[in-house]
C-alpha cells in the first residue's frame, strides 16, 4: 500500500512538473497581435549611383533608391489596371531638389530630371493580418545631367484607400559621382 501511494505521488509530481513546463513554453512563444496604423510609412535606407550603358549603348548614370515601408490595413501597391486602362495609377511619388546658389530648389516640371511617378504593384498577404512590410528598389537612369549637380529627393506612397505616406528624404548627392549613400 506504501508503495502504490508513493508510486502515485511521483507520478503526479511528473504530471504537474510536465503540466507547468508545457504552460510556461506555450506563454513564453504567444506574440501579441502588432498594430500598424492604416496610412503607410515609409523610411530612406540608401541611394547609389552607377555608371551604366542605356539599351542603346549610350553611357548614363543609374540611380537606385532602396527604402523600407510599413503599411497597417496592408491596402499599399495599385490594383491591376482593367482592360479600358492605359495608364496605371501611380503611388510612389518624387520631387528632386537641386542645389542652386547655396540653396536646394524644387525642379520645375520642364527640368530634364524631372521625376517620372512610380508604379508599385498590387501587395496582399493572406490571412487575418494584413499588415505589409518590406522593401523597395527604384532605379533612375539619368541621360542629361550635369556632373556637379548637387541633388536630393523627398519621397512618398499613396495606398489604394488614398492614405499618403510621411515624407521620407534621400540623402544629398552629386550626380557625377558614384557610390552609395545611407543606412
Amino acid at each position: 500500500m506504501i508503495f502504490a501511494d508513493k508510486f502515485r505521488q511521483n507520478n503526479m509530481n511528473r504530471f504537474f512538473s510536465i503540466l507547468f513546463f508545457l504552460l510556461v513554453i506555450s506563454l513564453g512563444s504567444c506574440k501579441p497581435i502588432e498594430n500598424l496604423p492604416d496610412e503607410p510609412m515609409v523610411e530612406f535606407r540608401s541611394f547609389t549611383l552607377a555608371d551604366t550603358i542605356d539599351i542603346l549603348g549610350n553611357p548614363a548614370k543609374s540611380g537606385k533608391l532602396l527604402f523600407y515601408f510599413e503599411d497597417g490595413d496592408g491596402d499599399l501597391g495599385a490594383a491591376a489596371p482593367d482592360s479600358s486602362s492605359y495608364l496605371p495609377d501611380s503611388n510612389l511619388f518624387l520631387q528632386l531638389f537641386r542645389k542652386k546658389n547655396g540653396i536646394f530648389e524644387l525642379v520645375p516640371p520642364s527640368d530634364p530630371l524631372y521625376p517620372s511617378e512610380y508604379r508599385i504593384p498590387y501587395m496582399d498577404t493572406p490571412g487575418q493580418n494584413k499588415i505589409l512590410k518590406g522593401r523597395i528598389e527604384v532605379t533612375m537612369i539619368y541621360f542629361l545631367y550635369n556632373r556637379t549637380d548637387t541633388v536630393y529627393y523627398d519621397f512618398w506612397v499613396r495606398d489604394r484607400r488614398g492614405h499618403d505616406s510621411n515624407t521620407a528624404s534621400t540623402c544629398v548627392f552629386v550626380l557625377g559621382d558614384i557610390g552609395t549613400c545611407g543606412t
